[in-house]
């Protein structure tokens, strides 16, 4: 975690962090609001916001929950040979069903995430598409069955908050991983129109989204809402890590023993230095998503941390060497590529 002095602090200082969390708790935020909740300016605010997102530190997009339409997220990893590797990562980054996609550290496996929408979509990435790729050598596939709800949503900054801001704040609504109704829901032609815009800039004004979808300002807003009330869209936040003090991302696979799977699970949910944990199927049973501030960070995580996790049985970490895309946003060096 970031202290209140960072290293770095003309790159990101504390009124940026607290920022930061009103931007994970809730995307799209007023400004207005924000301002009286931190008793700055408003115009302070967007400033900070609008160099954030200038300086490639900060993205902010509406996602697509592949869930409550029926469908599972997949992770996938991707043997190639060390030469071809980076062209690969690259070539699925292009993809827009495809996120989080990293050159691990074997040098020779790119890991992704599909969020195919339909069974034809998802049959053709895992089945035809990616493995039959001149790149690709082998790929496991791991179905998500579950992910772990965190208690605070990572950065973790909450804690440069009083009590009263935080209630200002409001919580957070969580991301369900689960369809919470038989039919699945449907879009229409003006919800993906809304739906690729808000994954350009998740802070979109109601007069842009009333300008694509043909619909008034009102109108859109209130879509908006049913979309986020249906779980179908959630708003993320894509980082710089390195801009932010953190030169570590990893990721861990593990063997669980499946009655201490869901104790695990919740458990590293709350572990400041997890971004995502979730169960899967596959020869592993849990994946976790980890920032560390550096190699000696991570160390200390798995040996301490981990070590008192109750059923881990077995364990591969692998930091990432190069990270291509994040859930919506391509990186350009250590920077979020700017998106048109």
């Amino acid at each position: 975690m970031l202290s209140e002095t960072t290293h770095d602090s003309a790159v990101f200082d504390v009124l940026d962090q607290k920022i930061v969390h009103a931007l994970v708790t809730d995307a799209r935020i007023p400004f207005a609001k924000l301002a009286g909740i931190l008793e700055v300016s408003e115009q302070t605010v967007a400033r900070r916001y609008r160099s954030m997102r200038e300086r490639g530190i900060v993205h902010v997009s509406g996602q697509l929950n592949i869930a409550p339409l029926g469908h599972a997220r997949w992770i996938l990893r991707l043997r190639s040979t060390p030469k071809a590797a980076q062209q690969l990562g690259e070539a699925l980054a292009r993809m827009p069903d495809l996120s989080w996609v990293s050159l691990l550290s074997t040098g020779s496996e790119v890991m992704c995430v599909s969020r195919a929408r339909t069974v034809e979509r998802r049959d053709a990435l895992l089945l035809k598409l990616i493995p039959q790729a001149p790149q690709v050598t082998g790929m496991n596939a791991y179905e998500v069955m579950h992910a772990f709800a965190q208690d605070e949503e990572w950065p973790r900054y909450g804690r440069l908050f009083t009590a009263a801001q935080l209630a200002a704040l409001g919580p957070r609504r969580p991301v369900r991983d689960v369809a919470e109704s038989a039919t699945p829901f449907a879009l229409t032609p003006e919800d993906e129109a809304m739906l690729a815009v808000l994954g350009r800039d998740g802070r979109a004004p109601f007069a842009r989204l009333a300008a694509v979808t043909g619909w008034s300002a009102p109108r859109a807003a209130r879509r908006m809402g049913e979309l986020v009330e249906s779980g179908v869209l959630y708003f993320d936040l894509d980082f710089a890590l390195e801009r932010m003090g953190f030169g570590v991302r990893a990721a861990l696979w593990m063997r669980v023993r499946p009655a201490d799977l869901a104790a695990a699970g919740a458990a590293l949910a709350t572990h400041p230095e997890v971004t995502y944990v979730a169960a899967t199927t596959g020869a592993t049973n849990l994946t976790v998503a980890l920032v560390c501030r550096d190699t000696a960070h991570l160390y200390r995580y798995v040996t301490e941390r981990l070590g008192g996790v109750e059923g881990i049985t077995d364990l591969e970490v692998t930091p990432s060497l190069r990270l291509f895309k994040q859930a919506q946003s391509r990186m350009d060096a250590q920077r979020i590529a700017l998106l048109s």
